[in-house]
């Protein structure tokens, strides 16, 4: 155990020194979102649209970033980067934890900008809610950063295909989680696809919990959620990588 910690610690800062030598890179993730929060959110009624709206672009900025993030896997594979990494007395699962863990990082920085954005314009950020947001948000990121690289690898020698899921199915998860609009009185099976969307339930509980609303049955469902994501997303990603050649 000692020696997977020591190994994902090693992975984890490799992954992360790129970031921070290219913080502009977390910049730039964040364009689309900030698009979509400023052509939606005047369409929004009400006072406290943005109460309702940012939460949701921070989990959209969390799931553009790291369903994203197995592209950089993707090339070092077909550079031969990783197979020298295969190598290394590294021990196989601490390639994927240590990769995984670092999506904390860029959707920390990117939801300190959004608020940061947003509260001259009238947010109102309520902190202790907030961090244990983003707690519940971290979990949600390893799961997809994990399946991100999971893709990958199974995508090692068909680039495409990456690229083909990826975008397949970002959108749908999106809209279904009621990001950018209420499903509220959306017809019964938009309504029964979003309840079997976990992301549903992770940009509920953003919502309650950015808003001061820490024991709520949203909370509760979002936690469950993102550990239920971070878990399958470790679990499928070790076994990947365990059979990578």
């Amino acid at each position: 155990m000692t020696s997977l910690l020591t190994d994902t610690r090693v992975v984890f800062s490799r992954e992360l020194r790129p970031v921070v030598r290219d913080p502009f890179s977390v910049i730039f993730s964040m364009v689309q979102p900030l698009f979509f929060l400023g052509l939606f959110a005047p369409l929004l009624p009400g006072d406290g649209s943005l109460q309702w709206f940012v939460p949701g672009i921070i989990v959209m900025s969390c799931l553009f970033g790291s369903s994203m993030t197995g592209s950089n896997l993707l090339f070092e594979i077909q550079t031969g980067s990783h197979e020298r990494m295969l190598v290394t007395p590294l021990r196989r699962p601490a390639l994927l934890i240590g990769r995984a863990l670092k999506e904390i990082v860029p959707m920390l920085a990117q939801a300190v900008l959004i608020v940061a954005v947003c509260i001259p314009f009238g947010f109102r950020l309520h902190l202790g809610g907030a961090l244990l947001g983003l707690l519940i948000l971290a979990g949600f990121c390893i799961g997809l950063g994990a399946l991100s690289y999971t893709l990958a690898l199974a995508s090692k020698n068909t680039e495409w295909l990456f690229w083909t899921v990826q975008q397949t199915l970002l959108f749908p998860l999106l809209l279904l989680a009621g990001v950018l609009l209420p499903l509220d009185d959306g017809p019964g099976w938009l309504q029964a696809l979003s309840k079997i969307n976990p992301m549903t339930y992770v940009v509920n509980a953003e919502r309650a919990l950015f808003n001061g609303e820490v024991l709520t049955r949203h909370t509760l469902a979002g936690l469950v959620a993102a550990v239920l994501v971070g878990a399958l997303g470790l679990f499928v990603g070790v076994r990947a990588m365990q059979r990578s050649d």
